[in-house]
């Protein structure tokens, strides 16, 4: 249970911190652009199957490889990515820990 507690605070309301430290001017529309990157589960579809409580996403689906990261960090910096770069990294954090447990 405290596992599905930090896994979707780490994924819905730990954005909306990070997006008020370092969004502060735009931090709701930070927020909610952090929200919509967890559209990078979208590559869970295809995993068969859909839904294993043992698997590790990190370098199983192809949205969260490392090979994906290494984009999401080039993201970073440019401007007009940088939020959207650090909602995925975030989010491959938040899956990662979510493996570790």
């Amino acid at each position: 249970m405290l596992q599905i507690i930090v896994h979707y605070s780490l994924h819905f309301l730990a954005p909306g911190l990070i997006a008020y430290i370092f969004f502060r001017k735009e931090w709701k529309k930070a927020w909610l652009i952090m929200l919509a990157t967890m559209l990078v589960d979208v590559d869970h579809l295809f995993a068969t199957p859909l839904f294993d409580p043992n698997r590790c996403s990190i370098n199983f689906h192809p949205l969260h490889t490392y090979w994906a990261m290494a984009v999401y960090v080039i993201l970073l910096f440019f401007k007009k990515t940088r939020i959207i770069a650090v909602g995925l990294l975030f989010h491959m954090l938040t899956d990662f820990i979510d493996c570790q447990w």
